[in-house]
C-alpha cells in the first residue's frame, strides 16, 4: 500500500509476501493460506486501530523506518502472487471518493493485475485486468463510469480517463511497487534531514504493525505529501496500510486533508494464480 504513488490509485496498490522468516511460515504461503486467521474484511472503511505506544525520533529519525523497509524488500523476493481486499479512498479533482473496496489478485511474473469492485453500490461490479505483455500492453476494462460502453473494452494504461477517476496508473500496482517508491522517497528525505518522525505499535485489522508518521516541517521538491501514515505488519514488515496527507490549508485540518489511503485485508499468499485469472 508513491514519486506520485495509481498520482495512489494504482502506485501503491500492490501487496506481497517475504522471504525468510521460518518454516512454518513458508509452509503456509505456498498453501494458500493467510499468514495468520485473515480478519474480516471492514465494512466498507479498513479502520479498527487501536495505539499501543507511540513515540518520537530523534537524531537520524528515518535510519530504523529505512532498515524495516530494506527488511520488507528482502522479504517481498518469496512473493510470486497474493490475492486480498483492497480498501481506497482518494482525492481526485479536489473531491474526497467514497471508500472503493476492491476484489484485488495480482502475480509478480509475468507482471499481473486483477480489480473488481464490490463498492460503493454505483460501481459495483468494475472490473480492470492486465498481464504486461499481452493485448499490446493494454488493460481490458468493464467500467460503467469510466467507458460508458457494454463489455470488457482495451485501453491504453496511461489513457486519460483513467486519470479522470484515479491518482495512479495500473502500472504503479502491487506492494513491491510501494516499498520501493517508499525507499527511494525515505532515501531522499534522509539527506534533507528536516522530516518529523513518529514510531509507534499498533493494531490494525487485528495484525499487530508498526505505525510510521512521516511530518514534513516545510515544502520542498523532494517531499511527496506534508504528512504520510504507513503502517507495517511487524512480523513481515511489508505495509498493509498506507495514509498521505496535503498541507495545511489556512482554516483547514492542521493535519492536513487527507490525500489518499490505501488498505490491504484478508491477505493471503502464494496461491498460484494462473493466466486465467487475469484474462478478460
Amino acid at each position: 500500500m508513491a514519486p506520485r504513488f495509481l498520482a495512489v490509485s494504482w502506485r501503491l496498490c500492490g501487496l506481497a509476501m517475504f522471504a525468510c522468516l521460518c518454516v512454518f511460515w513458508v509452509q503456509q504461503e505456498s498453501s494458500g493460506r493467510p499468514l495468520t486467521p485473515a480478519p474480516s474484511p471492514p465494512q466498507g472503511r479498513g479502520e479498527n486501530v487501536s495505539a499501543a505506544k507511540e513515540t518520537s525520533v530523534g537524531s537520524g529519525p528515518l535510519d530504523e523506518p529505512l532498515a524495516w523497509m530494506h527488511e520488507a524488500r528482502r522479504n517481498h523476493t518469496a512473493v510470486k502472487d497474493y490475492t486480498c481486499t483492497l480498501i481506497k479512498k482518494e482525492r481526485v479533482k479536489g473531491a474526497l471518493s467514497e471508500d472503493h473496496v476492491i476484489s484485488f489478485k495480482f502475480r509478480d511474473q509475468p507482471f499481473s493485475v486483477y480489480m473488481r469492485w464490490l463498492a460503493p453500490g454505483h460501481i459495483g461490479g468494475q472490473e480492470v485486468a492486465f498481464i504486461a505483455g499481452r493485448n499490446r500492453n493494454k488493460m481490458r476494462v468493464q467500467s460503467k463510469g469510466l467507458l460508458k460502453v457494454v463489455g470488457f473494452q482495451s485501453i491504453d494504461v496511461n489513457d486519460p480517463r483513467v486519470l479522470e477517476h484515479s491518482r495512479h496508473t495500473i502500472l504503479e500496482a502491487g506492494i513491491g511497487n510501494l516499498i520501493e517508491q517508499t525507499v527511494k522517497l525515505w532515501e531522499r528525505e534522509k539527506q534533507l534531514n528536516k522530516t518529523q518522525v513518529k514510531v509507534g505499535e499498533y493494531t490494525y485489522n487485528n495484525r499487530r504493525c508498526l505505525r510510521i508518521e512521516c511530518t514534513r516541517p516545510e515544502r520542498h521538491a523532494e517531499y511527496y505529501c506534508y504528512r504520510s501514515v504507513l503502517f507495517l505488519d511487524k512480523e513481515s514488515k511489508l505495509p498493509i496500510r498506507t495514509e498521505n496527507y496535503d498541507w495545511p490549508r489556512p482554516g483547514g485540518n492542521p493535519g492536513g486533508d487527507l490525500v489518499e489511503s490505501y488498505s490491504f485485508v484478508d491477505l493471503r499468499f502464494n496461491v498460484g494464480l494462473r493466466d486465467s485469472d487475469f484474462e478478460r
